[in-house]
């Protein structure tokens, strides 16, 4: 089976291919448009779709519309209720039901030939749940969690993986919901919801948690696998901060004490799902499994042996999901996700010939790797842009900013090149087997997902990626499967004694992660970046 997954109707639009289980190409619009997140989530952009991003998974397939045997529309406005009879303020939410019902119309129009009655709707977090349970390697039948802003009616889905189905056991209906909870935070704290959590998550680390008890009161777990979360009275907490004013004390403590009540709840519903499932491994999706240090505290004081988070685990993922649910669903066994590499790439060629139209004075040394090693070990910065595109948020290894972690000067100095707030930390990249004497917590990790802290013998040898409160979100690199970046981090550390370079996204602020060569020249030619490695080519 040939079947096209479809996330467009809240944010994050993207496009995935199955074929016959395997994932064949996936991306996100946002990577094609250039515009962040692809769309401002308000039921006025509910219509738009991910066409440049589905047009070009057919095309890495070499398929046409019409060659496609289902599409997979991940949500399903049947499941829907009205806002106002969820408890939801949003009075233009009926025309995302409308332009959801009409999407199999919007879809022929945007890929002709596509025929409308091939478009199935998934559920939303059903979507969400197949993204974790059927991409997780080595998984087998195992526990998926998913919790995010809201779905059709529920902003929380608790099931279980049997075989080639997903059995659902517990929901929670809106208006409770954790994710709009941490929306609502992230704009009462000056930032842009539905964009910045991540933000909010790393102010906290410079706060502590002394409004913790007042947020019990508001978000607490209900005991029967579902939670309360709703009416939490942010002005009363802490004064609003505007865009464009520095934090207070107040802003982090806020910040961290909903961290704080956001971890406690999220491991009630882990536990609770542990009790009936007693499965080993848990799988996690949704926004807010994007939250990686309630994800590491999920994964240390949690009952599960082992818990994967779904790399593109806000909607993006969704498109995957839903594609990979009608697979299995069709008698297609779903092959678990390699890595997130599934997006566009470029042949030695073809790199050339951009750099050439460039007009910029360019080489070809005999071994990239080795002439970014020297870069970096002589404290320079360097735009990575290798392979294929990385799928979800997080900077893998293909897309990357790179930087010497032993200079502690290079987490601000990154944070200028990338125009974006000074609290906000730095990842390390560091080989598989090496992470463990540096880095204590769930390894491997190769998708940035966790947090770890940071030997106390390191933390003066690598302060650039070292956070206010110790820890790092590390990235290993697996050398059978990335080589070029393991020869990359091998001559590093040859040259200077250290196994880690800084790893962040290439693009600057409010600008999606690159991803063609144009956009990698633009980024390069635009910022104090001292060499860009495409390819096999040092500019």
């Amino acid at each position: 089976m040939r079947i096209l997954g479809i996330n467009a109707l809240f944010h994050d639009p993207a496009a995935a291919l199955v074929i016959d289980g395997r994932t064949v190409a996936a991306a996100e619009e946002e990577r094609f448009s250039r515009r962040k997140h692809g769309k401002r989530p308000l039921p006025f952009s509910a219509w738009e779709l991910p066409e440049l991003a589905a047009a070009w998974c057919l095309k890495r397939a070499g398929l046409r519309p019409q060659d496609v045997d289902a599409v997979a529309y991940s949500f399903d406005p049947a499941l829907a209720r009205p806002a106002d009879a969820m408890g939801l303020d949003d009075p233009w939410d009926h025309l995302r039901l409308t332009y959801a019902r009409e999407a199999p119309g919007f879809l022929r129009t945007a890929l002709p030939g596509l025929d409308p009655g091939a478009v199935r709707f998934v559920p939303h977090h059903m979507a969400h749940a197949a993204s974790g349970a059927f991409a997780a390697p080595d998984a087998g039948d195992c526990s998926v969690l998913v919790l995010d802003g809201r779905g059709e009616r529920a902003s929380h889905l608790a099931a279980r993986r049997v075989g080639d189905r997903l059995e659902p056991l517990h929901a929670q209906d809106l208006p409770h919901s954790l994710g709009l909870v941490y929306e609502e935070l992230t704009e009462h704290l000056g930032f842009l919801r539905s964009s910045d959590e991540f933000k909010v998550m790393a102010l906290a680390s410079h706060g502590t948690p002394r409004m913790l008890p007042e947020l019990r009161r508001h978000v607490y777990p209900t005991g029967d696998g579902g939670f309360h979360a709703t009416g939490v009275p942010w002005h009363e907490l802490c004064a609003p901060r505007r865009p464009d004013e520095p934090w207070s004390r107040d802003h982090a403590d806020v910040a961290a004490s909903a961290q704080a009540v956001l971890e406690e709840t999220l491991l009630d519903l882990v536990r609770w799902l542990h009790g009936r499932t007693h499965d080993r491994v848990l799988t996690l999706a949704g926004g807010v499994a994007l939250n990686c240090v309630a994800n590491s505290r999920v994964a240390r004081e949690g009952p599960f042996s082992r818990v994967w988070v779904q790399p593109a685990a806000g909607d993006a993922g969704t498109a995957l999901g839903g594609a990979l649910l009608l697979s299995a669903g069709a008698g297609d066994e779903p092959e678990p996700m390699t890595g997130a590499d599934l997006g566009r790439d470029w042949s030695d060629a073809e790199l050339g010939a951009w750099l050439k139209t460039a007009a910029v004075p360019f080489e070809r040394p005999a071994d990239i790797a080795a002439t970014v090693a020297r870069t970096l070990a002589d404290n320079g910065v360097v735009a990575w842009f290798q392979g294929r595109g990385e799928y979800g948020p997080r900077a893998l290894g293909h897309r990357s900013l790179l930087a010497h972690p032993g200079h502690a000067g290079n987490l601000e100095r990154l944070n200028d090149v990338k125009g974006r707030e000074q609290f906000r930390p730095v990842a390390p990249m560091v080989l598989a087997d090496r992470a463990a004497e540096i880095f204590d917590g769930p390894l491997p990790s190769p998708y940035m997902l966790f947090v770890h802290d940071v030997a106390p013998a390191w933390r003066d040898r690598v302060p650039a990626v070292v956070h206010v409160d110790g820890t790092a979100r590390v990235q290993t690199v697996d050398a059978a499967r990335e080589p070029l970046v393991a020869r990359m981090l091998g001559e590093f550390e040859r040259l200077t004694g250290l196994p880690v370079v800084v790893n962040t996204s290439l693009n600057t602020a409010g600008r999606p992660m690159v991803d063609d060569p144009r956009d990698a020249l633009e980024c390069f030619g635009s910022s104090p970046v001292d060499l860009l490695a495409i390819g096999p080519y040092a500019v």
